[in-house]
This record gives structure tokens, sequence and C-alpha cells, in this order.
């Protein structure tokens, strides 16, 4: 099968998580992703992870998550010889990635205006924590600082505690997700108006627009957000649920799932009850349906009531753990993980996430294993039109 992004390259000059995730879902759309790094050092990432072997090797687990189906190329841009290498890579490309601070490319000869005079097509696609402007722009930034920057950690937890740090970095992810789709509607356009376009993510300003709803409340309707721990505030009975075994997810938010769960459970007389007779009511008595509720879950495990539930068209779901939501049925029938051949320490492969997006049917794949530092380079070059001599050299003078 072709990819959606095939004849598509991209620069990926980005480090950590949020621009190499982005890179990575432009991979598995089939585009050409070469990585650019320092020579010697690399990615970050390649150092980050629970393997020591692996970080030994440079190829720590975090980098492995996010840069399979890409080449490596490394390159001085502070050499003469590497400013002349990049020139012709970003004359080159589709599409160039970035999330270093804002500012650092243009020092380093590269500002917006010349790599449009050296490609007047190219996608330009810079990530940053607080974007190109405004007092913050210069700041660094990681997941955890733009979670409680943006307020996501004051509204997770219970409401009898203090702010919650999201359990992985959500932010470095939507800032990703938002940089791939910003990406592909640059090249939308190029495709209808043949111009590149400078596009300018700010994660702390996706985090914010993620909040949605919450956010809503606080612009329009002036109601300030609260912790409302592993309960919906919008509707009752949605939460989480203690049951004879395990932890149950359900989201009740309709008059007649209420009426479902509780006919599925035996309690068809708490319809009646007057704490519960309409959505406003049960939000007001939210505690109350709680422990009516809980008292006949403890008859049976979340994974028995999940499957009743689900025969009454109530949305239902165990609270599962990682590794066991990674292996459930569900999602290895559609087929997100994949095992990519790799020549490591201790290993011949590697479980990598795909998309959850299918095209024409088919799951996507990383289509190469996770690169070695620089191990395009010769590869690449060539492509570029440098002889193996002109190569050599440029490894010899340590500008690749």
């Amino acid at each position: 099968m072709s990819g959606l992004l095939d004849g598509i390259r991209v620069l990926d000059l980005t480090t950590v998580l949020a621009g190499p995730f982005a890179g990575y879902q432009l991979a598995l759309f089939g585009a050409d992703v070469i990585k650019i790094e320092i020579p010697g050092t690399g990615d970050l990432a390649r150092e980050m992870g629970e393997d020591e072997d692996l970080k030994a090797a440079a190829m720590g687990a975090s980098f492995l998550a996010q840069n399979a189906g890409k080449r490596s190329v490394t390159v001085d841009l502070k050499s003469e010889a590497g400013v002349e290498l990049f020139s012709r890579l970003i004359a080159s490309a589709d599409v160039l990635l970035e999330n270093m601070r804002p500012g650092v490319l243009a020092r380093l000869g590269f500002p917006w205006e010349r790599m449009h005079e050296l490609n007047p097509r190219l996608v330009y696609c810079a990530v940053s924590g607080f974007g190109q402007d405004g007092p913050l722009a210069g700041r660094p930034a990681y997941d955890q600082i733009i979670q409680g920057l943006a307020g996501l950690s004051d509204v997770t937890g219970a409401p009898s505690g203090g702010p919650s740090r999201i359990g992985f970095p959500i932010c470095d992810t939507l800032g990703g997700f938002a940089a791939a789709m910003a990406v592909c509607a640059g090249l939308a356009r190029r495709e209808r108006e043949g111009v590149g376009s400078f596009l300018d993510v700010s994660m702390l300003e996706i985090a914010l627009t993620a909040t949605g709803w919450v956010a809503s409340d606080e612009l329009i309707a002036r109601r300030p957000a609260r912790r409302h721990g592993n309960h919906n505030a919008t509707s009752s009975p949605s939460g989480t649920f203690v049951t004879g075994e395990g932890l149950l997810n359900i989201a009740a938010n309709t008059q007649v799932q209420f009426e479902a769960i509780c006919a599925v459970i035996g309690r068809s007389d708490l319809v009646a009850d007057s704490r519960f007779r309409t959505r406003a009511d049960r939000k007001k008595n939210r505690d109350s349906l709680t422990v009516e509720l809980e008292s006949a879950l403890s008859a049976r495990s979340a994974l028995e009531w999940e499957e009743l539930l689900a025969t009454a068209s109530v949305p239902a779901g165990r609270v599962l753990s990682l590794g066991s939501a990674i292996s459930q049925d569900q999602v290895v029938a559609r087929g997100l993980v994949h095992d990519v051949p790799v020549n490591l320490p201790g290993r011949d492969h590697v479980s990598l996430l795909g998309s959850g997006v299918h095209v024409d049917g088919t799951a996507l794949a990383p289509r190469l294993a996770p690169p070695t530092l620089g191990q395009h380079n010769d590869e690449v070059l060539s492509e570029l039109g440098y002889s193996k001599e002109e190569i050599e050299r440029l490894r010899r003078d340590h500008v690749i």
C-alpha cells in the first residue's frame, strides 16, 4: 500500500518528544523523514528510557518510541561545509520541522527568509513551548511545565487534594499531533497555491485548546474549573465505580442510559427515587447515587459488568493498566503494535506503537527501524549529489 505522504521529504531537526512525535506521525503516513542530528551526540532521547543497555548503545527506549521510519543524518551546522550541506537538504525538502527555542535556527544562519529563498515551496513548522513571540517565547519548556501553565494540572486530581500531573507527557503528544496536522494543511495549501508556509506551533496554546468544554465554562459560563477526581462534572452517574473486582468506568449520560443501568444491576427502584429522577437531581446527589450503585456493583467483577452493560448500550469499560490496555483483544485486532526488526543489544526486534488511523483498511506501521546515529549519511548525501570522496572528506572533517 502506498502512503498518503509518499514522495514528501521532511527534515526533522527535533529532539526528545513533541517534535519527534510529529515527525513519526508523518513517517507513518509514508513521508521520507530525515532526522538531522548533531554529530557524536544526536537526539537527547537516545540517552533516555529504562533499559541501560539500549541507552549505552545510544538507542534508548524513549528514542525508539517515536523515531522508527526515519533516516538519520548528522550535520555540524556550525561549520561552513555543514551550512552548505544543510542548504542542499533544504532545497531538496518539502517540510522542515524543528523544536528549538525561537531564534536558534536563525542564529545558525537559517532564518525563515533564507529558507524560503532556498526553497519557496518549503513548509516550515516550528514547535516550541510558547510560540515564536510573546513574553515567554524564549523560555525553555518541558511537558510538565506546560501542564502547569495551561491549567491542566489544576483541574486534575481529587477535589480534596492538590493539582496533579497527568500521567504521561500529554502536552508533548498533543503538540506533536497539532504540528503534524499543521504540516499536512501547509502541504495542501502548497498544492493549491504553489507556495510554502511558516507554521508556528505553541504547546501552551495547543494544551489550552484541548481543554474544550472546561475552558468554555470558564470563558462563557464564567464558572471556574474545579477538580472532580474520577467523576465527570457534566453528568451522573458518569465516572469510576468500585465493583466486586476491579474499577469500572460508566458514562450513563442520558435518561435512557440511566434507566438501562438501573435495570442491569437490578435497581430499577432508583429511577423513581426523587434524588435521582432528573439529570440535575443526579448531579446534585452524586455521592448518594454512587453509594447505591456501588452496593449493587459489588455483586460482580468489572469485566462482567462491562459486558452486561454493553448489551444494554450503556458505555462502560474497566480501568486497565497500560500493559493490559496494549494487549487487549480490540487493540490486537486492529494491529496497533508492530514488531520492528532491529540489531540492538540483546534484541532482534522492538515493539512499537503505530497509528490509530487506518488507511483503506490497513494499519499504519513504520517502514524502517529506528536509525542509529548518522546511519544514513552516505545514502542521503549521495542522493544530494555528493561523491564518495566528498562524503569521506566531510566525515574526516567531522562535518557529519
